[in-house]
């Protein structure tokens, strides 16, 4: 008989997914932070170069009259129109999509937890983050390293100073030579700085995920900071303007979060998002229109802030030694 109609996870799992959901709300009532919802759907989308959003047609009075809707990948700029409307401290679990594959950690539709404080510094939200993750990881510490400093340590080179012919010659190094062919290949003809920017964070990070990942976090959660200025779209820069408030979480080797020291200055996220446009373009992707809703909310002022994206399905699935994360979800993707 086909069995495809079972959930991914137990019935038990899903016990202690719902404990772990109440363990959250639980967490930020005691701070008290605001619990919010927004819509899954929106006439905007981001400008990542690095994310692609899926969308669907809403085709009331017929198809010739359709608008284009597209899921959400985060629920950021509906909440940061929500803080600038004077909501205070708030967070928010819901659904979130991504056109992304299917795998061990990567589902396209996932959970999110994403909160921001209003007045907090990028390390009391790190604190945060740490006693978050402390109680419902049942870890007695969370480390701190920077990301110029975990390439020093595992690959002998400082990822600020770096050149990219020097790049090229460590992936050759490393085996990774086709790849940056193939990446040089997908930029020909285009030489500006958008691309040369493009080519060298590409690199980075796939440098990362292959080499530093794996090695990090496995004891304890480590969070990895200072990140470069090019990585952080959404987020304010340190005095050197090589770096960003910027955080990223890894636990035995997956990452789990990602935080910022949010941008609040209109004018200069407006240029943020353009310059990702240019970016798409060389990457041969589409342009988006930036949302003018989010836009709005920036011009109308935004409070100071500090916000953090984080992925409920492998925290669970990290908190229950589980292999996958759709050990931990009702229905994956893969037998929707």
């Amino acid at each position: 008989m086909n069995q495809s109609w079972q959930p991914s996870a137990s019935i038990e799992t899903l016990r202690k997914r719902a404990a772990l959901l109440h363990q959250i709300r639980v967490f930020f009532a005691q701070r008290k932070v605001l619990e919010v919802e927004t819509p899954a759907l929106s006439s905007h989308t981001i400008t990542d170069p690095y994310l692609e959003a899926m969308h669907t047609l809403h085709t009331q009075g017929g198809a010739l009259n359709s608008t284009k809707l597209y899921l959400q990948t985060s629920p950021e700029y509906a909440m940061k129109r929500l803080l600038a409307a004077g909501s205070g401290d708030i967070f928010q679990l819901c659904k979130a999509f991504r056109d992304d594959e299917v795998g061990r950690i990567h589902n396209p539709e996932f959970t999110m937890l994403e909160w921001y404080r209003i007045g907090f510094s990028l390390q009391h939200l790190i604190d945060e983050v740490g006693s978050l993750l402390m109680a419902t990881l049942k870890v007695e510490a969370v480390n701190q390293s920077s990301y110029s400093v975990l390439f020093e340590r595992h690959l002998a080179f400082n990822p600020l100073e770096v050149d990219l012919p020097s790049l090229f010659e460590i992936c050759a190094k490393l085996g990774l030579q086709d790849y940056v062919g193939s990446l040089r290949a997908n930029l020909a003809g285009d030489e500006n700085a958008h691309a040369s920017v493009l080519l060298k964070d590409s690199i980075l990070q796939v440098l990362f995920s292959t080499h530093i990942e794996s090695l990090i976090g496995i004891d304890y959660p480590t969070v990895v900071v200072d990140f470069p200025a090019s990585q952080a779209s959404l987020a304010t820069l340190h005095e050197n303007g090589r770096t960003a408030n910027r955080f990223e979480v890894y636990y035995k080797g997956i990452e789990l979060a990602n935080g910022f020291d949010e941008l609040t200055d209109a004018q200069s996220q407006h240029l943020r998002f353009a310059q990702d446009n240019q970016k798409r373009s060389v990457l041969g992707l589409s342009i988006k229109p930036i949302d003018t809703h989010f836009m709005a909310a920036l011009f109308s002022g935004l409070p100071q802030c500090a916000g953090v994206a984080l992925g409920v399905d492998r925290l669970l699935m990290l908190a229950l030694q589980k292999n996958t994360i759709e050990e931990v979800m009702s229905f994956s993707q893969r037998n929707c």
